[in-house]
């Protein structure tokens, strides 16, 4: 991948978050894109089952985009319980890590918290595997207590710190966040199914997309009642699957602002630091 690993968890998985975040787009959706938007036929799912996936006109997908970035951008605060499963078909494997994701925006400032409390791996039993990535602005910092360490990575400088979700923009165009000209740069972008509950997108990496060498496709199932993204999966060149599932969100609720302050537990090694490169 394009960046390789932070820790044990792909930067696909801030990537995908970012679905979630703070969107800087301030477009309204127009009664046109409205009208195109609710008019979009529940055919595709009778379709599917034939078999048979339409790629709908692009009128409909561009209203669903624009209908994600007006909901993400009037949100302060996300949290719900994250469900990560990473697959290797060739190797038969599978890892599913389970835990929780906080964001909020203080004084104009983002913090991100996904913690991580279980890992199954295969179909063995369901261990203890505690896990923290928090950011908040400037570091990323990853406590693993399998190993006893920690390592501080620099993102940002102090005096220009950036959004917890424009992070993840920086590595892969996000449905919600990045504009709809950036995603049709990189994707075939297409509306695979609209059901009472949930949308369901596809996107297939362009043949001259500056992603063609990380990534074939991915797909995201959008929550039609929250306008936001409950699911999404991704597949790499190397067939790697990446699935990610938002369960239980709660939007724009209150978070205390000490829920991303972690302690470091006694015992830990003195914490790796690096810095920012210029």
């Amino acid at each position: 991948m394009r960046m390789g690993k932070i820790g044990t968890v792909p930067i696909l998985l801030m990537v995908v978050i970012g679905v979630c975040g703070f969107a800087s787009c301030n477009d309204e959706i127009s009664s046109q894109q409205q009208n195109k938007l609710e008019a979009v036929p529940n055919l595709c799912a009778e379709l599917e089952k034939l078999g048979t996936v339409p790629i709908l006109n692009t009128g409909s997908v561009d209203a669903i985009i624009k209908g994600l970035q007006n909901s993400t951008a009037g949100l302060k605060s996300y949290q719900c319980k994250v469900e990560y499963l990473f697959s290797q078909p060739l190797l038969e494997s599978k890892t599913l890590r389970m835990g929780e994701l906080y964001y909020a925006r203080f004084n104009n400032t983002s913090r991100l918290r996904i913690s991580f409390d279980t890992l199954t791996q295969d179909d063995g039993p369901q261990q203890k595997y505690i896990e923290h990535y928090i950011f908040d602005g400037q570091w990323l910092t990853h406590i693993d207590y399998q190993i006893k360490q920690v390592q501080k990575r620099q993102l940002a400088e102090a005096n220009e710190p950036i959004d917890a979700f424009e992070l993840a923009k920086r590595n892969f165009p996000i449905i919600g966040f990045s504009k709809t000209e950036d995603l049709k740069k990189e994707f075939d972008v297409n509306l695979v199914s609209d059901s009472n509950e949930q949308i369901h997108l596809g996107l297939k990496v362009k043949p001259d997309s500056q992603y063609k060498d990380d990534y074939k496709s991915a797909e995201v199932w959008i929550d039609k009642k929250l306008m936001l993204p409950a699911q999404l999966t991704a597949v790499s060149t190397e067939g790697d699957i990446y699935e990610i599932k938002f369960i239980q969100p709660k939007v724009n609720e209150p978070v205390d602002e000490k829920i991303f302050e972690v302690a470091i537990p006694p015992g830990f090694g003195k914490p790796e630091i690096i810095p920012l490169k210029k």
